[in-house]
């Protein structure tokens, strides 16, 4: 085993691990970066194509690098893989690629990281840059194993090519659920969503205005003002969409989004075709047949396909040999900063409480988490 012995290391080379590495090149901070994938970004190459960023790019830059002015108001997939390649340029930003991580543990005052390219690495300081969305979520019901149509995660979608003149049925209905379905639905394909519980909705823009914008401005008074308001806004804009066969949560989008880090759906065209009955609304599942799935509500429907747009896991307890005492119920990091037996850890691009999406968080807990870094080394 090949050991080395470096001051900090980070782990990732999507927009959290760059925007980390952007503020240390600024700062003259050394630094290795090590990568699982061929790219930077690389998830982002993996994402379906339609696929935009629901942030105004505004908010959604990383750091020291604006978007360019030409770039619309909400950025394709396309561009912003171009912005991250730009981006590692700009800040010479040069990755060891296809290095996985097995297995992070502390060894007296620093950290050995055992990665599967035959270099073990021994740190003062990791920063997990790894993301909330590193490993899918699989459920299992009962006979899914004789069910003779197609199953596949969300992750392997990439456009309806393939789906067509077939029904599919979308299990979840976050943002990814939502647009997978309307990208199906637009093109004439029979699909279903599969919603579990109430959820919050809120349309993109009103009237030309961002709702990021709205969300962020009711941030700044007092929760119980804001949840108010919030679901106000909401039922005006969204209404009461119960007969379709979805519920509403009793939460304000901002509340859910604090209490249970769920995102609301933001709306680009999914809610109209729901009405138009182009997409259908069907309950939790119960079981599946052989050409289908049984309801909560005692239905039976058969599909040709199953999308499990059920989400992701940071499974940061993997990695890590003693999490104890650092991750929430979610599973994710209670701060950006490791404190006492995890002090010399960092992690970015985890918390997805705030209504500026998860490049606003990575660009301002990348800055947290440099100069305490920064400072940490003087104070050697």
């Amino acid at each position: 085993m090949n050991e080395l012995g470096i001051e900090n290391l980070i782990i990732g080379a999507g927009p959290a691990g760059m925007a980390v590495a952007g503020r240390m090149s600024k700062k003259g901070i050394p630094y290795q970066m090590i990568e699982q994938g061929n790219h930077p970004g690389e998830r982002w190459h993996h994402q379906y194509d339609r696929l935009h960023l629901h942030t105004i790019k505004e908010l959604s830059h990383l750091p020291h690098l604006s978007f360019p002015d030409d770039y619309p108001r909400y950025i394709p997939k396309d561009l912003l893989i171009k912005y991250f390649q730009q981006y590692a340029i700009t800040f010479g930003i040069k990755p060891n690629f296809n290095v996985k991580v097995l297995h992070i543990e502390q060894i007296n005052s620093d950290w050995r990281v055992q990665t599967d390219g035959g270099i073990h690495f021994l740190c003062k300081h990791v920063i997990l840059a790894t993301g909330a969305n590193r490993v899918p979520v699989y459920p299992s019901w009962e006979g899914m194993s004789r069910y003779e149509g197609r199953i596949i995660h969300s992750r392997h979608y990439r456009n309806p090519e393939g789906f067509e003149g077939q029904a599919v049925l979308v299990v979840g209905m976050g943002n990814t659920g939502a647009e997978i379905a309307l990208d199906l639905a637009e093109q004439n394909i029979n699909v279903a969503i599969s919603v579990r519980s109430p959820i919050n909705i809120v349309p993109r823009d009103v009237a030309g205005r961002p709702s990021q914008l709205t969300g962020k401005m009711l941030e700044k008074v007092p929760f119980s003002l804001g949840d108010l308001l919030g679901s106000l806004f909401r039922n005006l804009v969204v209404g009461n969409l119960n007969k379709y066969g979805l519920k509403s949560s009793p939460l304000s989008p901002a509340a859910q989004l604090r209490k249970t880090g769920k995102t609301p759906v933001i709306d680009i065209g999914t809610v109209d075709y729901i009405k138009q009955g182009k997409i259908q609304i069907k309950p939790n599942i119960v079981k599946f047949t052989s050409d289908g799935v049984l309801f909560a509500d005692g239905t039976k429907t058969s599909f040709d396909a199953v999308i499990l747009a059920t989400g992701y896991r940071p499974m940061l307890d993997e990695l890590l040999g003693d999490s104890s005492g650092l991750l929430n119920k979610h599973g994710v990091p209670t701060s950006a900063i490791g404190q006492g037996k995890h002090r010399g850890l960092y992690f970015v691009g985890f918390d997805q409480y705030q209504m500026g999406g998860i490049l606003g968080t990575i660009r301002e807990d990348s800055k947290k988490v440099v100069k305490h870094i920064a400072e940490s080394t003087v104070a050697k």
